[in-house]
């Protein structure tokens, strides 16, 4: 498994501009800790410095899993990440409030990556809003939700392409 900081620089698809906000500053990470009221993970804020959301490498794009879900058998889909920031049709972390509460997710949680049907988010139930979250997929169709990581740096080391997936599918 790569380490996260090997990662940091090769994670974004530098291909693609969907989703990337503008450059990450001191004052809109406290304008979102603010308004989400939580600190975000350290391994989140240095990654999005380096790019600050957007679509994910196509080798880094989906998660093992322990356990069926909606999606697949034995993954979940990560094919980007949201920044911080306030650029217009473009989804960001401050768009959170919004979206926990039309889709009915738990308190305190922040959506990193989703679609509506699904989120994968930082999930600070058992932490408390100043500890290091844990990573959690929330399928909004069935109501389910599964442990992915324990951390977002854990999450990110990770991750692989979805690719692997459909090749050990044809395998056996």
């Amino acid at each position: 498994m790569a380490r996260f900081e090997d990662l940091q620089h090769v994670f974004w698809d530098t291909g693609s501009n969907y989703g990337v906000q503008p450059p990450l500053t001191e004052q809109v990470i406290l304008e979102a800790e603010d308004l989400l009221n939580v600190t975000l993970p350290s391994s989140l804020v240095d990654l999005l410095r380096n790019q600050n959301g957007g679509q994910v490498t196509s080798s880094r794009n989906a998660f093992p899993t322990s356990a069926p879900t909606s999606w697949s058998a034995d993954h979940v889909p990560c094919d980007s990440l949201m920044g911080i920031g306030h650029r217009e049709r473009t989804p960001s972390m401050f768009d959170n409030p919004y979206l926990v509460a039309e889709w009915g997710l738990p308190k305190p949680v922040v959506l990193i990556s989703g679609d509506g049907h699904y989120w994968i988010g930082l999930d600070y139930r058992a932490c408390g809003r100043h500890g290091e979250p844990s990573i959690t997929w929330f399928d909004t169709d069935d109501k389910s939700e599964l442990a992915l990581a324990p951390n977002f740096s854990f999450f990110i080391e990770g991750l692989t392409p979805a690719t692997k997936f459909e090749s050990e599918r044809s395998e056996r």
